[in-house]
This record gives structure tokens, sequence and C-alpha cells, in this order.
């Protein structure tokens, strides 16, 4: 009997009871009560563990079965292992995978997701291929779509070639994943028709649910809407992708990873404009548990738009914090030392980012090549076009490209060295004639080595580069032409013999229409055809001739004050600057004199209005003795008082520097 006078077989009622009905928390009561009276059930235990996972609580089941080890044995290894992968301990959950003796169905089947999130996707193909052809249940669909997840994940990160397993597009779920692996082969236009798809099925799913509301159907459809913007993304149609990115963060969907990859997007479309927008969404990323949800490129692509990010935002310090927190987590990575080497960029430190990336160079050459055109570019911006040079032709992959052999060509020329430009073609032209002989990259070098050679003046040079190209093609007269020219001046008797080779001018003739030509439309000259004349045309009699009729010459106009007598101007044709006599305009004098004297006098006025002139006026001062001016009248014998500059005048002025202002009146 148990405590409470409750027998243990109505306590295994009550647990089967609130099993079936779903209610795990009245059932580890019941459980707990049974374990009391025998710590060791290990049925109880098995129990408990189900009810405990049942409700979430997946650290309590784990401990119950570490403490519990040596009681439960192996009875409870998938248990054991699905707790550990939730509790996101993966590496865990595979080696106890591993130590089961038996591999069931359903161990098979988190083994499965186990390898998925480990990005082990060949040996999780080969789980499911397996599941699939030797299980028949209920759980066929989900392992399809399982199975469709991994062939896309391997299109996507692995770069994997498309492999058709005959797997069936009739849920949305496997529609979408066949457009994920569409995209991942770069198939855009068949992967958004697939998403299309997909939302079309999606809809009608999950419509035929009376539970189901719109805003939870817009839910389901984020994800397909969110990969739908990003393959408009890859179109270029950027502002299409960004309103529907922006759809899907306005639904705030539970899926932590698809609104960090969704935020992520809208900071690549934003670039170095809208940094503010960019700062809000990076905050999506950095959200708990992102780092479960997303393979370890996505995460990787997240971290360098932040270090980019904080370089837009002129967060210096930051940058080269989260870059050198990236080269350290992957060493061999360009990515990481690209960044840092744009942030010193900015700061004008050329130096210093040539620096780093020769470093980085010498330390992984493996990955050496995009460093080595960044650094390139780098002196090219300095001005040193020969270590620029020396830089490009170092790289192994790309020396003997036609489109590095061409911008070594035009580098070399640019620098007046010939010799080092036509030592770029020997080597590029000897590579493919090792490699590619008498393909058309081959040939096509050859032809512009000569042409190079001939146009700075080395005939001799070209002659072995034109006898090749005349080989391969006895009937290019251009080539022999050219051959020729350049025999010319080294050996004329060679010359001799390989105009023989010159076609004839008959043959060389064309049948062409001259009239025709003439009258086609982009003639510009049209000879006129003589009219026909009706009638009997009589003959001309000798010496009788066209007579022409002569224009009449016109006097020219002489000017009016010409003089027959005197000899005219040998320097009139010239411009009047032009001419030896020619001695400038005479100034002419000036009304008034304005300007002169003290600020206010004005010039013409001043001796009319200077009384002491005048014979009669009285003088200007009183004498002593003499009264004052009680008496006197305004007349034009008082003199007018004297104008003087006013003190304040320096405020429409600007002061002169260097100069004071004089004790004395009226002026500076």
């Amino acid at each position: 009997m148990a405590s409470g006078g409750v027998s243990v077989a109505s306590l295994w009622t009550e647990v089967n009871r609130s099993g079936q009905n779903g209610d795990y928390t009245r059932a580890l009561k019941a459980l707990t009560k049974i374990l009391h009276e025998n710590r060791e059930d290990v049925t109880a235990l098995h129990c408990k563990i189900v009810c405990l996972i049942q409700n979430g609580s997946f650290k309590e089941a784990l401990n119950v079965m570490n403490t519990q080890t040596k009681v439960l044995g192996s009875e409870v290894v998938f248990e054991k292992a699905y707790c550990e992968y939730r509790l996101n301990r993966v590496e865990s959950a595979l080696k106890t995978i591993e130590s089961a003796t038996e591999q069931t169905d359903k161990l098979k089947e988190l083994y499965g997701q186990v390898l998925y999130r480990l990005e082990r996707y060949n040996e999780c193909k080969a789980v499911y291929t397996d599941l699939i052809r030797n299980s028949q249940d209920e759980y066929e669909e989900e392992r399809k779509t399982n199975l469709a997840a991994v062939l896309a994940a391997m299109s996507q990160w692995e770069k994997a070639s498309k492999e058709d397993l005959g797997l069936p597009e009739l849920t949305y779920e496997l529609c979408y994943n066949a457009a994920c692996a569409l995209i991942g082969q770069g198939q855009l236009t068949e992967a958004y028709n697939k998403l299309q798809k997909a939302e079309e099925l999606c809809r009608l799913s999950l419509a035929d649910d009376s539970d189901v509301t719109e805003e939870d159907i817009e839910s389901e459809l984020a994800i397909i809407h969110s990969q739908m913007a990003y393959v408009m993304q890859l179109q270029g149609r950027t502002d299409e992708a960004l309103q529907l990115y922006n759809q899907v963060i306005k639904l705030k969907p539970s899926d932590v990873g698809l609104l960090a990859v969704t935020a992520n997007n809208i900071i690549t479309i934003n670039k170095d404009q809208n940094v503010f927008d960019s700062k809000k969404k990076v905050k999506l990323t950095n959200a708990e548990g992102v780092e479960y949800k997303l393979a370890k490129k996505q995460l990787q692509a997240i971290d360098f738009n932040k270090a980019l990010l904080s370089m837009y935002t002129n967060q210096a310090d930051q940058c080269r914090k989260l870059s050198s927190s990236l080269q350290t987590q992957n060493p061999g990575h360009p990515r990481p030392v690209l960044i840092q080497v744009a942030q010193l960029c900015r700061e004008k430190q050329h130096s210093r980012a040539i620096e780093l990336l020769q470093q980085f160079s010498d330390q992984h050459p493996e990955s050496a090549s995009g460093i080595k055109l960044t650094m390139a570019q780098l002196y090219l911006i300095q001005g040193h076009v020969t270590k620029a040079c020396d830089v490009l032709r170092s790289i192994k992959e790309f020396k003997h490209k036609p489109g590095m052999v061409s911008a070594l060509v035009t580098m070399y020329s640019h620098e007046e060295d010939i010799d080092g430009a036509i030592e770029v073609f020997k080597q590029a032209i000897e590579h493919y004639h090792s490699e590619q002989p008498g393909s058309a990259a081959h040939l096509a070098l050859v032809r512009e080595a000569a042409n190079f050679k001939l146009k700075y003046g080395r005939k001799k040079e070209a002659i072995s580069d034109l006898e090749q190209l005349w080989k391969q093609n006895k009937k290019d007269v251009h080539t022999l032409a050219q051959l020729i020219s350049a025999y010319s001046l080294v050996d004329t008797d060679k010359a001799k013999s390989l105009s023989k080779h010159l076609p004839s001018a008959d043959t060389m003739s064309f049948n062409v229409d001259v009239d025709e030509l003439e009258n086609s439309h982009g003639a510009t000259y049209v000879r006129k055809k003589a009219a026909k004349v009706t009638g009997e045309i009589l003959p001309k009699e000798q010496g009788e001739g066209d007579v022409r009729k002569k224009r009449k010459k016109k006097k020219g106009k002489l000017p009016k004050n010409y003089d027959p007598k005197s000899t005219p101007d040998p320097e009139r044709w010239l411009p009047m600057r032009e001419r030896s006599y020619y001695r400038g305009k005479k100034k002419g004098k000036k009304k008034e004199q304005i300007g002169k004297g003290t600020q206010g006098a004005m010039a013409g006025a001043s001796a009319e209005l200077d009384a002491s002139k005048t014979a009669s006026s009285p003088p200007t001062s009183p004498r002593p003795g003499s009264a004052t001016g009680s008496s006197a009248t305004v007349g034009s014998n008082v003199a007018p008082p004297r104008q003087q500059k006013p003190a304040s005048s320096g405020a429409s002025r600007k002061k002169a520097p260097q100069k004071k202002k004089k004790s004395g009146k009226g002026g500076w």
C-alpha cells in the first residue's frame, strides 16, 4: 500500500489515465508517490522521464537519467540522446546514439537530425535514404521532407550538384526545399516559380482548417516570403526584396533564425546607406538561440556584416575588434583581413594595409589570389605601377589568363616598359603552347603579341609570331601582308618569295556595281546622270564647241574717303590692337574730381563757398575789442561752418591692419 491508503495499482491507473489525456503534470504526481514506495522501479522511472520530456523539462529528465544510470542501464538511450539534442548538446547526443547496442528506427531518426545539425550532410542523406527504403509508416512524408532539406543544404553550402531522388512535391515543405536546392544551383527563375507554387500549396493546406486564422497563414508563409525576397535580391530587384523583407519583420515570427536571416539581408541591401535602420536590424541577429538555428556559413556571413556595419558607422575600434575575432575563428579566410584593410584605407594607412595583406599571403598561400589582387590595387592607388605588376605576375592562378595579360601589358605600356610587356606575352604564349596548342586563346595571344610588336616598331621580333599565325591559316592575306612588311626590313629575298603567295589583283577584285554604290543610302556624292534628249541628235560641226556663259565680275566698292593718290595702309588687314602705330585709347578728362580733399568737401563749389577769398568779407574770427555778431544778419558774407571728417567714419570702412588713428583732426 502507498502512503495515504492509496494502492499502487490505483496510482498506475491514474498515471495511465493522465497520460492518455495529456495531463503529464498530474501523472508526475502519481509517479512520485509510486517511486516513494520503490525508488528503483524501472518502469516508474522511465515513465517519469517521458512525462518530464513531454513537459519540456529536459534538464530535469537528464538529471534523473544520470543519477539512476545503474538502475536504468540502456533502457533510456533514446530519451537521453533526445534530451541532449534539445539542450543543444549535439556532440554529446551523437556519442550517446553511437554507444547504443541496437539502432532502432526512432534512434536512426534522431541520428539523422543530429548529423544535420553537425552539417555532416552526406552521412545524413544516407541515414534518411535507408529509413525511407526500409520503413513504411505514417512518418514517411516527414522523412522525405527531411531528405529534401538535406539535398538543399548540400546544394547551398557545399555546392554539390543537383541529385534527383524522385521526391514528390505534393506538400509545400517539399516544394520549398526543392526551391532552395535550385537556388544553390543558381537557377533563380525556376526557384522563384517553385516558391510561388509552395505558397499556393501552403494556403490550400491551411484553408481547410477552420481554427487557422489569416494571421496564422501569413506566419506560416513568412519563411517562403523571405526566401522569395532573397531570390529577388540575387536577381537585382532590391526594392521589391526590401519591401517583402520588411513585411516578414513586421509579422514578428517566432523563429529567431528566420528573423536573423531576414534582418541580415536587409543590412546587405542598405550597405553604407540608412545605417540607423541597419543598427536596429542588427539587434535581431543577436537574439538568444540564433546560433543553434542557423548553419555555420550563415552565422559567419552575419558576423562579417556586423564588422562592415561598424566600419560604415565609423566605429573603428569595434570594427577592428570584430574583424580580429573573425580572423581568429577563421584563420584561413581572407574576408576578415580584407575588412581590416578596408578600415585602414579609410584611415589613409595604405602602407600598413599592404603590410597586413603581405603577411596574410605569406601565411596562407592557398588563399592569396584575392589578397594579392587587393595589394595590386593599393599599389596602383599609391602610383607604384611596377610593384603592382610584380604582385599580379606572382598570382599563379591568373598569371596567364587573357584578362591578366591585357592588364599587365597596359600597365607596362603606361610605364613605357615595352620589353616587360613583350615578356608577359612571351610567357603566356609559351604556357598555351604547352597546355592548349592551337586553341583560340593561344592564337589570339599570338596575334595580339604580333600587333603589339608592330605597333612599337619591333618588326623583327614580330616575324616568328606572324609566321606561326600564317601557318595556321594560309589564306589570311592580312597576316601575310604584315609578314612581308616585317621581312622587308630583315630579309628582302624572303619578302619577295613570300609576296608570290599574295593573290593577284584580278582575284582580289570584287564585283561591285559602281552606279548602285553611288546611289546607295550611305553615299556622300552622287554622280548626276545626263538627261536623255528625245529626238534626233545633230552632229556638231568641226571646231564647234559648247559655249559656257561666264559670270560678270562686279567691281569692288571703294570707301567714301578713298584717295587714289595716297598709298593704302599695309597693316589695314590687321586688328587695330596689333598694328605698329597703335598707342591705346586716350583717357578722357573726368568731369568732376570726386573723392579729393577732406571727406564731405565738394570740389566744384569749394571756391564759391570759401568766404575768406571774397574782398568784402569780414574776418572769420572776431578781433580783440570788437563786438560779437549779435546784430549780424544772414547773408552772403556769412562764413558757413567748416566741414570736418566725422569721428565715427571708421564704422563704414574696414580698419587697415597695423595702423593707429592719429590724434589730429580730420584723418587717419
